[in-house]
C-alpha cells in the first residue's frame, strides 16, 4: 500500500488552487470590490480575479429536488396519456399495501393533473426562496487570485493569526475585519456540500462532539460484539445449537454473530458521520475512515482480548467496591493462546461469508426494495432506480478491511494459523471490491487523503501485534525476561520507525514538489468563457444557484388556464422533446458528475 500510495504525490493532485476559503467575513458586506480592494491595498501586487459569497441554500436545494421531481411525473404522465388515455394513481405512500379502492386515504386522482399542480406549488415555493437566497449571507467567501504565489503569501501571512499576530492592513479593515478571519484553500468545487456550508463551526463542534461522545459510551461500554454475544449467553438464547452437537455450528456460530454484530455496529457509526453536517465529502469519508477503524478495533480486538466481555463483570468491577474483596480478577487469562482459534473462525467467516455477502449487497437490497414498495407512481420507481447505484463508500470499506488485517497482524504471533487465512481474506477482498467498483457503484469522486488514510492504519496494524506480543510476554514471562525486553525494544524502535517515516513522507510531499505553470491553471480556470458552456464565475457558487432554468421545461396546470395562451395542452415536439431528455436523464445521469472529474487528477 506504501508504494502503491507513492503515485500520489508529488503530482497535480496537491492543492496548488488560486482560490481560497475565508471564513468570519462580515455579512454585511455585499460588495466584492470591498474584498477586492482590501487585498489590493494590503497586498501590493496581488490581483483578484474573483468573489464569490456564499449563501444558505439548504431549503433551496430540497424545492429544486422535489420540483425535479415532479416535473419528471409530470413528462412522464403527459405522454402516456397521449397514449392510453388518463391515467389514474393513488398518491398515499402506503397505497400498494391496500388493493381497497373506497378509503378516502388511498383515493385515485389525475396523475398529470396531480403532477402538473405540485410542480406549480414547488415552483413557486422554488422562485420565492431563490428571491430569499440573497437575504441569507454568510461568513464565508470565496477568493480567486491571479497566481498561486499570490495565495502562499497570504496564506502565510494568516498563518499564525490564531497567535495574536495580525495580517496586513488596508483602508477598509475595520470594515472587513480581516484581523478576524480565517484562511484555507478552497476544496474542489464538487467536493463542497453546499447544504452543510450554513451550520456554523461552533454549533458544528457541538454536535460532533455529542454524537462522538454518546457513540463513544454506547458502543466501547455497552454494545462492543463480545458483551452482546456473552449477554445473549446468560439467557440461554444459544443452548438449542449446543445441543446439536455439529463442531460447525458450535465452533462457527459465535464467530458469525460476531462478524454480524461487527457489520451492524459500524452500520451506526458510518450513518453518524453524514450527521455531522461536514463541509467536503473528502473530510467527511476521511472521519468515517478514521472514526469506523477505531471503533471497529477496540470492538473486535482491544476490549474482548483485555477481558472486557461480560456486562455484568464489568459493572460489578467498575461500581461495586467490595467485588474485589470476594473475588479477583486474573489478567493472567487476558491474551490467551486460545483467543487466536476464535479470531480464526472470525476471519474465516469475513473471508468466506463476509466477502460473498458484499456480492449479494442485501442491505442495500432492502433498501431498494423498501422505497419501491412505498413508492406512489411509475415515475418515483424509476427515479429510486436511477438513484440506486452509490458511489464507493472507500471509507467504509477501508475501515473495515484494515479492521481484518489488523485482528490478523494482532494474533500473528501467539497464534500463526491465522496468517493464510488473513490473506485468503485479502484475496477475496481485492475480487470482491475489484468487481463492486467496476459494476456495482457508480464512479466515485475522492482526495488521496484517504487512501493515505489507509496506508497509516495499515501500519497501525503491526505495531499492535507487537503490543499484543509484549503484554503476553509480560503476563507469561514477567517484565524482566529477554523476551520481554527484546519485545519492548522491538516495538519501541517500530514506533519511532514509523514516526519518522510518517514525518518523513509528509516532508518529502511538501518541499519536493513545485508546481509548473501549466499545473497552476486548474481545469476551472483554464475553461474558455463562451455563450454556450457555464461561465467561469459560477464555479464556486452551489448548483442550484448556477442553474435556475431547468432543461425541462414546466407546463401548466390542465386545471388551470389563467396564463393566456390559445391553447391549454402543451405543444407535442415539446412534451416528446421533455420526454426524451427525462428518458437521456434516467440512463446517463448517474455517471455524468464521475465523468467530468476523469481527467481531473486531484480526485481518485
Amino acid at each position: 500500500m506504501a508504494h502503491h500510495s507513492l503515485g500520489f504525490v508529488p503530482k497535480k493532485s496537491q492543492k496548488v488552487s488560486r482560490t481560497l476559503m475565508i471564513t468570519y467575513v462580515p455579512t454585511d458586506i455585499e460588495d466584492p470590490e470591498i474584498i477586492i480592494k482590501h487585498f489590493h491595498e494590503a497586498y501590493p501586487g496581488c490581483v483578484v480575479t474573483r468573489v464569490h459569497f456564499c449563501y444558505d441554500v439548504r431549503t433551496l436545494i430540497d424545492l429544486d429536488d422535489q420540483r425535479r421531481h415532479a416535473m419528471r411525473g409530470r413528462l412522464f404522465y403527459t405522454a402516456m396519456a397521449k397514449k392510453t388515455g388518463k391515467v389514474m394513481i393513488r398518491i398515499h405512500p402506503c397505497s400498494r399495501l391496500c388493493f381497497c379502492k373506497c378509503w378516502t386515504c388511498f383515493r385515485e386522482v389525475d396523475a398529470e393533473q396531480y403532477y402538473s399542480e405540485l410542480e406549480e406549488q414547488l415552483t413557486d415555493e422554488f422562485n420565492a426562496e431563490l428571491n430569499r437566497v440573497p437575504l441569507k449571507r454568510l461568513d464565508l467567501v470565496f477568493v480567486t487570485f491571479q497566481d498561486s504565489r499570490m495565495v502562499k503569501r497570504i496564506r502565510e501571512d494568516y498563518k499564525f493569526i490564531q497567535c495574536g499576530v495580525h495580517p496586513q492592513q488596508s483602508s477598509v479593515t475595520t470594515t472587513v475585519k480581516s484581523y478576524h478571519w480565517r484562511v484555507a484553500p478552497a476544496p474542489h468545487p464538487k467536493d463542497i456540500i453546499w447544504q452543510h456550508l450554513s451550520v456554523r463551526r461552533f454549533l458544528w463542534w457541538a454536535r460532533f462532539l455529542a454524537i462522538n461522545i454518546f457513540l463513544f459510551f454506547l458502543f466501547f461500554f455497552l454494545t462492543t460484539p463480545a458483551i452482546i454475544i456473552n449477554t445473549i449467553d446468560m439467557y440461554n438464547v444459544t443452548r438449542p445449537l449446543e445441543k446439536l452437537q455439529s463442531p460447525i455450528v458450535t465452533q462457527f456460530f459465535p464467530s458469525l454473530m460476531l462478524w454480524a454484530f461487527t457489520v451492524i455496529l459500524p452500520l451506526i457509526v458510518y450513518l453518524s458521520a453524514f450527521l455531522e453536517a461536514h463541509w467536503t465529502r473528502s473530510s467527511q469519508n476521511l472521519i468515517i475512515v478514521h472514526k469506523c477503524y477505531v471503533f471497529l478495533v477496540f470492538m473486535v480486538v482491544i476490549l474482548p482480548s483485555m477481558g472486557l466481555t461480560s456486562l455484568d463483570v464489568f459493572f460489578r468491577w467498575l461500581f461495586d467496591i467490595y467485588y474485589l474483596e470476594q473475588a479477583s480478577i486474573r489478567f493472567q487469562c487476558v491474551f490467551l493462546p486460545d483467543n487466536g482459534a476464535f479470531f480464526v473462525s472470525y476471519v474465516i467467516t469475513a473471508s468466506l461469508l463476509g466477502t460473498g455477502m458484499e456480492l449479494l449487497r442485501l442491505g442495500s437490497l432492502f433498501c431498494y426494495s423498501i422505497r419501491l414498495f412505498f413508492s406512489r407512481s411509475e415515475p418515483e420507481r424509476a427515479h429510486i432506480r436511477k438513484n440506486q447505484a452509490t458511489d464507493f463508500q472507500y471509507g467504509r470499506e477501508y475501515a473495515w478491511m484494515m479492521n481484518v488485517f489488523s485482528v490478523v497482524m494482532a494474533y500473528s504471533i501467539t497464534c500463526p494459523i491465522i496468517v493464510p487465512f488473513g490473506l485468503l481474506y485479502l484475496c477475496m477482498k481485492h475480487l470482491t471490491d475489484r468487481y463492486n467498483m467496476y459494476y456495482s457503484y457508480a464512479p466515485t469522486k475522492l482526495n488521496e487523503q484517504i487512501h493515505m488514510a489507509a496506508v497509516f492504519q495499515a501500519t497501525f496494524a503491526p505495531l499492535l501485534g507487537l503490543f499484543w506480543m509484549l503484554f503476553f510476554s509480560i503476563l507469561r514471562l514477567g517484565p524482566f525476561h529477554n523476551i520481554t525486553i527484546f519485545s519492548l525494544s522491538t516495538l519501541l524502535i517500530s514506533i519511532i520507525i514509523a514516526i519518522f517515516g510518517i514525518f518523513l513522507r509528509k516532508l518529502w510531499m511538501v518541499s519536493d514538489y513545485k508546481p509548473e505553470e501549466d499545473e497552476i491553471q486548474t481545469v476551472f480556470d483554464m475553461e474558455p468563457s463562451s455563450t454556450t458552456s457555464t461561465p467561469t464565475s459560477l464555479l464556486y457558487v452551489a448548483t442550484v444557484l448556477q442553474e435556475p432554468e431547468l432543461n425541462l421545461t414546466p407546463a401548466s396546470s390542465p386545471a388551470r388556464h389563467t396564463y393566456g395562451t390559445m391553447n391549454s395542452q402543451p405543444e407535442e415536439g415539446e412534451e416528446e422533446s421533455g420526454l426524451r431528455g427525462f428518458a437521456g436523464e434516467m440512463d446517463s445521469a448517474q455517471f455524468q458528475e464521475g465523468l467530468e472529474l476523469e481527467g481531473q487528477n486531484q480526485y481518485h
